[in-house]
């Protein structure tokens, strides 16, 4: 058998390296959630540690609700890997990368263009993903999230949001490749320092636009009202030289009751973006009298009249909370983390675009994957950085959840410092309610999986003593 194997040609030992790569991390994936199931299954009352912060029912239905996406993760992701391994074993990337060829054919695009035959591949090869991956988003949604009071969505307001991100995505993704391969094509031999300088001015230019220009074709941002809160958000970003320009409320209620909020912008030109869910005293989901009636628009993009009573009643966080909750993320800006974060990216990225460059001329790496006759750029960069890098990556992003668990207890403890400790207590145990997390986790699947530390950890931190 290892004579077999050994005596295979590169091509196909590179093809069946992917292969077992890919089914690897994939068993991995499976054992550690089935680790964690076990804990959903197990753990059927409040541990006396967690008696205080949380009640009985909250963590059954977190419990089930847990239990039901690990469930439903579990199948998607074995058909996902299926549907990946089919894909490669037919030969489903050469017979697309040939459909979309005959396809600009027919407009009088023949072989030397090679950029518009990647962008049509590029399209079909989305489109196929997004009609495969409907019927998953629509029961994770429509059942899972329904089920467990989260889902705000009407079925038409969904199908026409899924066209509109299609829409988007390519309106953005098929200019930003057809830029990258003529830069890789014109670039000469250090065309790998020309594209990554573009990628990172193109991820540049979205980070600043995208809640300006590109949230807006999905959710309604408004400004945050004057009063209070505005006033002590704006003194507290004054108080550590924030530099806030704007404070916005996304309607985020009209999806679901999930929480969240974040911070965006370079430079002296930061905006503040809170979800309306987040805000005790705001919430539409809060109120319990009817909706006032608006435009047709506005109906379809509102939840309908089954659905026009509250599902998470009183949820949400206090003022003094949601600036608790502030001071964490601006404790992230404050302490560099997003800096770092950035730099890391780009140093991956220049890293990533040099191997590329190392390996393009290959020829082996096509021919694994059914291109004997030609070496597409774009078919290029998909099997290397999707296929050849995967085990760095699969280690890479372990390695960023650990520094980003690092991070979070930092950005809890600068909240601490300014004095929000008690207000941030309270504002986790509320958010890990309205959200349903369950507070008890497997220690492997915790330690490969979660980015943010667990409720206990984050909580007997902002009690215990000060850490230098």
């Amino acid at each position: 058998m290892l004579q077999e194997i050994i005596a295979l040609p590169v091509e196909d030992k590179i093809f069946y390296a992917v292969l077992v790569f890919s089914w690897t991390v994939y068993v991995w994936e499976a054992y550690l959630a089935y680790r964690q199931r076990k804990v959903y299954r197990t753990t059927m009352h409040v541990p006396t540690e967690l008696g205080k912060i949380m009640d009985s029912e909250t963590f059954e239905k977190s419990r089930l609700y847990q239990l039901d996406k690990s469930n439903f993760g579990f199948w998607s992701g074995l058909y996902s890997e299926a549907e990946g391994t089919l894909v490669l074993l037919l030969g489903g990337i050469p017979f697309l990368w040939k459909v979309s060829g005959n396809l600009t054919a027919r407009f009088g695009f023949g072989p030397e263009y090679e950029i518009s035959h990647s962008l049509v591949f590029l399209m079909l090869a989305t489109l196929f993903s997004a009609l495969t991956g409907l019927p998953w988003s629509l029961y994770n949604t429509f059942v899972i999230e329904e089920k467990h009071g989260f889902n705000q969505q009407t079925l038409g307001f969904f199908l026409k949001d899924a066209l509109k991100k299609f829409a988007v995505t390519q309106c953005i993704l098929l200019p930003v490749t057809s830029l990258l391969l003529y830069i890789i094509k014109i670039g000469g031999d250090y065309f790998f320092i020309y594209a990554w300088l573009f990628t990172l001015i193109v991820s540049l230019i979205l980070v600043t636009i995208y809640a300006d220009y590109i949230a807006p074709l999905f959710d309604k941002f408004t400004p945050l009202p004057d009063g209070e809160l505005k006033s002590e958000i704006e003194s507290m970003a004054k108080s550590i030289y924030f530099p806030l320009t704007k404070i916005y409320v996304v309607e985020g209620s009209k999806r679901s009751s999930h929480s969240n909020a974040y911070f965006y912008g370079f430079f002296k030109n930061k905006r503040i973006v809170l979800f309306d869910t987040l805000l005790e005293d705001y919430s539409p989901l809060n109120q319990s009298g009817e909706k006032e009636p608006g435009t047709g628009e506005e109906n379809e993009a509102v939840v309908n009249e089954s659905k026009s009573k509250p599902k998470n009643k009183k949820q949400g966080c206090s003022n003094p909370e949601v600036l608790a909750v502030l001071g964490h993320e601006l404790g992230h800006w404050k302490l560099g983390h997003t800096v770092k974060n950035i730099v890391i990216s780009q140093m991956n990225s220049f890293l990533c675009f040099f191997l590329f460059a190392v390996l393009i001329g290959q020829k082996e790496l096509f021919m694994a994957f059914g291109f004997h006759d030609t070496q597409p750029t774009l078919i290029g960069l998909m099997i290397i950085f999707q296929f050849i890098f995967s085990p760095y990556n699969e280690l890479l992003s372990f390695c960023l959840t650990v520094l980003s668990r690092r991070f979070e207890f930092q950005a809890d403890a600068f909240a601490r410092g300014m004095g929000r400790s008690s207000e941030l207590y309270s504002a986790l145990i509320k958010l890990n309610k309205d959200n349903l997390g369950f507070p008890v986790a497997d220690w492997l699947f915790s330690m490969w999986h979660y980015s943010h530390p667990p409720l206990l950890e984050r909580l007997r931190a902002l009690t215990g003593p000060k850490q230098d």
